[in-house]
C-alpha cells in the first residue's frame, strides 16, 4: 500500500481491477457508471489490454466470455437494469465456470427507474443473476477503501473457484470521493504466470487434447448437466464454511442489533456509534459479503437480551431483510427502516426508529 489519494468511486473500483490484473474490458455506458468504462478506455491500452465499447450490455459480456476462456482476468461493469440485459451472458459465465469480475452501481428501479442511487438489486445479486440457480460470490463494500480491496480480491477469489465474482455497490459510492490507498499493481510477469496456470483456457491445445469452454474447467462436455450441478452444490456449500464474511460491532451487549450492508450499513454504523454515546445498548452486524450469507454473525446473537434486530435497506419492498429473517429463525423480532427509488437512507430515520424500538412505539417497520 502506498500514500493516499483522493478518488471517485468508479476510477477507484478500475484502478484497482487494473492493479488485479484485469487486462480486458467490455462494457456500455449507462449512468451512474459511466466514468468506469471511460477510465478503463484511458488506461488499458497503456497496460497492453483491451478496451471495447460493445454495440449493447448484451454484446460486452459475451466478450467478457470469450477473454476469459482465454484465460484472461476480465471485467464488465453496470447499473440495475443494464446488470438484467447481461443476465443470461452471467448465467454463461458462471455454467461454464469461467472466472470473471462483474461489478453493479445500483440504481432506482425496477425498470429504468431512475438514475439515483438505490439497493434494489440485492435479490438479483444474491439470488436470481440468470438461469438455472447458479450462485456467485457477491461483495458488498460500505467505503471506497473496502471496494478497492474487494476488487482487488475479487480477481482473486474468480481464479481460486474459476467462478465469476460479483461487486454490488450503488451509485453512492460509485460517484462519491474519498481518499483511498491503492494496492501494488501485479507485474507482467505474475501475470504471465497466473494465465499460464489456466492449464484449462483455450489457447490452442498445442498438440494436446481440446479444452471445453462450455462446461467449465477439466471437466468434458460430455458429463451430464445434474453432475455438473452437484460440483457446483460442493463448492457453494464450501462457501457457506469458509467464504461468510461480516463486521460485528457490539453485538456482544447489544439489546438492539441494527443490520445493514453496503452504504446502508455505513449510514447504521453511524448511527450506532450515536447512540451507543447516548446510552443505548445496541451492536451492528454489516456483511461484507452478502452471498453467501453471514448466517454466522446472527447465530452468535444473545437472543435471551435482545428486543430485535433492526434491518435498514434502501429498497421498497426489502430484499437484504428477509435473509435476515431467515437467519434469525424466528428468535427474535424483526422490524425494517426503508427507503428506495433513489432516496438516501437517512441516518436519523435509524435513529428514531432504533429509540422508537426501546419504547416499544415503532410503528414504520412493522415486524415481519
Amino acid at each position: 500500500m502506498g500514500e493516499k489519494i483522493m478518488m471517485k468511486g468508479t476510477e477507484a473500483v478500475a484502478e484497482a481491477a487494473l492493479r488485479a490484473g484485469c487486462r480486458f474490458f467490455a462494457g456500455y455506458p449507462i449512468t451512474p457508471q459511466n466514468e468506469m468504462p471511460e477510465y478503463m478506455a484511458r488506461k488499458l491500452p497503456q497496460l497492453g489490454g483491451i478496451f471495447i465499447q460493445g454495440e449493447s450490455e448484451i454484446a460486452s459480456v459475451n466478450m467478457v466470455y470469450g477473454a476469459a476462456a482465454a484465460g484472461v482476468r476480465c471485467m464488465t461493469s453496470s447499473s440495475s437494469c443494464g446488470i438484467s440485459l447481461k443476465s443470461e451472458g452471467i448465467s454463461f459465465l458462471a455454467g461454464a465456470r469461467l472466472p470473471s469480475v462483474i461489478a453493479n452501481f445500483q440504481r432506482g428501479g425496477p425498470g429504468i427507474g431512475s438514475i439515483q442511487p438505490a439497493q434494489q438489486d440485492y435479490i438479483q445479486a444474491t439470488k436470481a443473476s440468470g438461469n438455472g440457480g447458479f450462485r456467485m460470490l457477491v461483495f458488498a463494500p460500505a467505503t471506497l477503501q473496502e471496494a478497492v480491496d474487494m476488487t482487488y480480491r475479487a480477481f482473486e477469489l474468480a481464479d481460486k473457484y474459476r467462478n465469476p465474482v460479483y461487486l454490488l455497490l450503488d451509485g453512492f459510492l460509485g460517484t462519491m470521493m474519498e481518499p483511498v490507498e491503492l494496492p501494488e499493481a501485479l507485474s507482467d510477469e505474475e501475470l504471465a504466470r497466473i494465465r499460464e496456470e489456466k492449464t484449462w483456457a483455450a489457447r490452442g491445445n498445442r498438440g494436446g487434447d481440446p479444452h471445453s469452454i462450455l462446461c467449465g474447467p477439466g471437466l468434458s462436455s460430455t458429463l451430464d448437466q445434474e453432475t455438473l450441478n452437484i460440483r457446483d452444490a460442493e463448492m457453494y456449500a464450501l462457501w457457506d464454511e469458509q467464504e461468510q464474511e461480516y463486521e460485528a460491532l457490539y453485538a456482544e451487549d447489544a439489546e438492539l442489533v441494527i443490520t445493514a450492508y453496503g452504504i446502508s450499513g455505513r449510514i447504521a454504523k453511524s448511527a450506532v456509534n450515536i447512540l451507543r454515546r447516548e446510552g443505548y445498548p445496541v451492536g451492528l452486524i454489516r456483511p461484507l459479503k452478502v452471498n453467501p450469507f453471514p448466517v454466522k454473525a446472527y447465530d452468535r446473537l444473545n437472543f435471551s437480551q435482545l428486543k430485535g434486530v433492526l434491518s435498514a435497506e434502501m429498497s421498497i419492498p426489502a430484499q437484504f431483510a428477509v435473509d435476515v429473517k431467515h437467519a434469525l429463525c424466528g428468535r427474535t423480532a424483526l422490524y425494517t427502516v426503508l427507503s428506495s427509488g433513489g432516496n438516501i437512507l437517512d441516518r436519523e430515520r435509524i435513529i428514531e426508529a432504533a429509540k422508537a424500538i426501546f419504547n416499544d412505539s415503532y410503528k414504520e417497520g412493522s415486524k415481519i
